[in-house]
């Protein structure tokens, strides 16, 4: 029996037009994507509930995205294709994996160049638009339950999920779904409430920089009276941050005011560990470790605790769940 997909229209180059380019309106678009669609799948278009730029996108905006993911699924649908930008694909892949788990078949995808011409009226001369679609058409078609990327003939776990080039046609990394990973299989089901609570969601994230402790100290403070509810510390090479008293003390005094205090690391992919003496504090300050597969998918899984849990103290207590 042929597999129904759904096909989410939610903005980015793909459907970009004009010079210099800009999005074509969903209502416009969407019968032209229609005249290109492979006639070997059962496909029905659906436009997001948001369709913006995507290096404006934020949480709420992935949220309300599951959420309509989650009600489709109670219309039968269970195999879905995701049309998204790329500036924030490997974040938007993240939050869907970690909301809807297996509990469907999901491919995001995007394209480094449009799909229509300047004028909108016919394919692109050139474009990698056509492969990446039809690739997620495919892979969908075929993929066991979960949430994948697909892009240039590469199939991806979502949650592991880097751009590494920002015009290359190979443009993101991560690992292939051919490698079994310990991803999130839960669903998270997404209601009203929790879309207006993401919007309150503040996420800072600090990439340390090789500077004395003193200046990293003066830098911190500054966050004490108004912390993020999250705040991401990116050491170096297995999450190494040289600290003294003061500089412990002060992130003491943040995370004391409901942040999530997180070390994390500037090297995309690996686990962080503190066998080296530099980084000995981690396991006695009291710190949360970063447990995750890349930086969106940390920025996810922060997301999520925080439309969980309202204390620090319940997330150091679901931490590792």
């Amino acid at each position: 029996m042929m597999k129904k997909i759904a096909l989410i229209y939610m903005g980015g180059t793909f459907g970009c037009v004009g010079e210099p380019l800009a999005p074509m309106p969903a209502e416009k678009f969407i019968p032209l994507l229609q005249r290109v669609l492979p006639p070997q799948f059962d496909i029905e278009c659906f436009v997001s509930p948001v369709i913006k730029d995507s290096s404006a996108c934020t949480a709420e905006d992935w949220l309300k995205l599951v959420k309509y993911i989650q009600e489709l699924q109670q219309n039968q649908y269970q195999h879905f294709v995701i049309i998204h930008g790329t500036d924030t694909l490997s974040y938007a892949s993240a939050v869907l994996a970690h909301c809807l788990g297996n509990s469907a078949s999901v491919v995001l995808t995007g394209s480094q160049y449009p799909l229509l011409n300047v004028n909108g009226n016919d394919t692109r001369e050139f474009t990698d638009a056509t492969d990446n679609l039809n690739f997620a058409l495919d892979s969908v078609s075929k993929c066991s339950s979960g949430v994948y990327l697909a892009f240039h003939h590469r199939l991806i776990h979502a949650q592991t999920a880097l751009k590494r080039h920002t015009t290359e046609l190979d443009a993101f990394t991560g690992i292939d779904t051919n490698q079994a990973i310990s991803a999130n299989t839960e669903a998270f089901k997404i209601d009203n409430q929790l879309i207006l609570k993401a919007q309150s969601f503040n996420c800072l994230n600090i990439m340390w920089q090789p500077v004395a402790i003193d200046q990293q100290i003066q830098n911190l403070e500054s966050f004490i009276e108004n912390p993020p509810h999250v705040l991401i510390l990116q050491g170096f090479g297995t999450g190494n941050i040289a600290v003294n008293d003061k500089l412990i003390q002060v992130l003491k005094s943040i995370q004391a005011k409901n942040c999530a205090v997180i070390i994390n690391s500037q090297v995309p992919f690996g686990s962080l560990d503190q066998r080296y003496a530099v980084s000995e504090w981690i396991t006695h300050a009291n710190f949360l470790v970063s447990n995750s597969f890349s930086h969106a998918d940390l920025y996810a899984k922060a997301l999520k605790m925080y439309l969980k849990y309202d204390s620090v103290e319940q997330w150091h207590d679901h931490w590792i769940d």
